[in-house]
């Protein structure tokens, strides 16, 4: 059976004009919320020592009073404490102006549907658990949660630039596949990494990926993929680099000198990457990628 497509072209009934819909936490299944704690205690039993501090300090957000799927309603509360954060039901992917507007205002949209159990491992479009495990714990951060607000922003401004490829690139590798450098190693703080148990160990441990220091320009020239495990990841010094390498950037000169530069294949490597690590690109060349 094919499964259920949450890509709309309008807003569906009973969503509103900003496509957000009741959460209506009292009608996910028994069998919903059995899917939440399955992937919730996969990913809490491997991520210590994988995921960023910021992420560990934050999950605490999500360990509510009850299991299964979290209320709105509860975490709102919790995380409204620590950073002025809202989630917000969607029923799947919005647009983008949509998009930059919630997060420009502090509200995150997640979707209100889970995956089913032949979906454990991949599924295209973001599910709650991959934005809510994912993204929240780090929203309950102050940094991260103000470079999602700038990111949301310069999202606005960026519609008026025809320049959404090149920042998508920039959300890509670092809400999404980003990986920062602690003081301890490596450590992991992308949603689409932290949601997914496979990714969490190819990102850090597998030696086909490039690991390359981020450089702003750089990553908003190199396609990515998304269907499979990442052929580079970038690594910030700190959620502070990301933060303010964001905010002090005046993007309308950058969006103009990337309409210059020719995009940059996602395995490839340029003569002033700072490497981290250089990658084989063993599982690329096997998947025939």
């Amino acid at each position: 059976m094919d499964p259920i497509s949450h890509v709309y072209e309008t807003p569906p009934a009973g969503a509103q004009a900003d496509w957000t819909v009741p959460q209506n936490w009292e009608k996910f299944s028994a069998d919903e919320h059995a899917m939440w704690d399955r992937l919730f205690a996969r990913q809490s039993a491997m991520l210590p020592g994988r995921a960023a501090d910021a992420f560990m300090r934050g999950i605490d957000v999500l360990k509510l009073s009850r299991p299964g799927i979290p209320d709105y309603r509860e975490l709102n509360a919790r995380l409204m404490a620590a950073t002025g954060w809202q989630i917000l039901a969607v029923p799947g992917l919005v647009p983008d102006d949509v998009f930059f507007d919630h997060l420009a205002n502090r509200r995150f949209p997640a979707g209100n549907f889970i995956r089913t159990p032949d979906q454990l491992d991949y599924l295209q479009e973001p599910d709650v658990f991959h934005d809510v495990f994912g993204h929240v714990p780090m929203l309950a951060d102050p940094v991260f949660a103000d470079y999602m607000v700038a990111y949301g922003k310069g999202g606005l401004r960026s519609l008026g630039y025809g320049a959404l490829d090149h920042l998508a690139r920039l959300y890509w590798y670092t809400v999404e596949f980003g990986l920062i450098q602690q003081a301890d190693g490596l450590r992991i703080y992308g949603a689409g990494i932290l949601s997914s148990y496979a990714e969490s160990i190819f990102a850090l441990d597998d030696p086909s990926p490039n690991r390359i220091a981020f450089d702003l320009l750089r990553v908003m020239r190199t396609h990515y993929r998304i269907d499979d495990f990442q052929q580079s990841y970038f690594v910030i010094s700190s959620i502070d680099q990301l933060l303010n390498v964001t905010l002090e950037t005046d993007f309308a000169p950058l969006y103009a000198q990337l309409e210059t530069l020719p995009d940059i294949n996602a395995s490839e490597l340029l003569p002033n990457d700072v490497l981290i690590t250089r990658g084989t690109q063993a599982y690329a060349l096997e998947a025939g990628r």
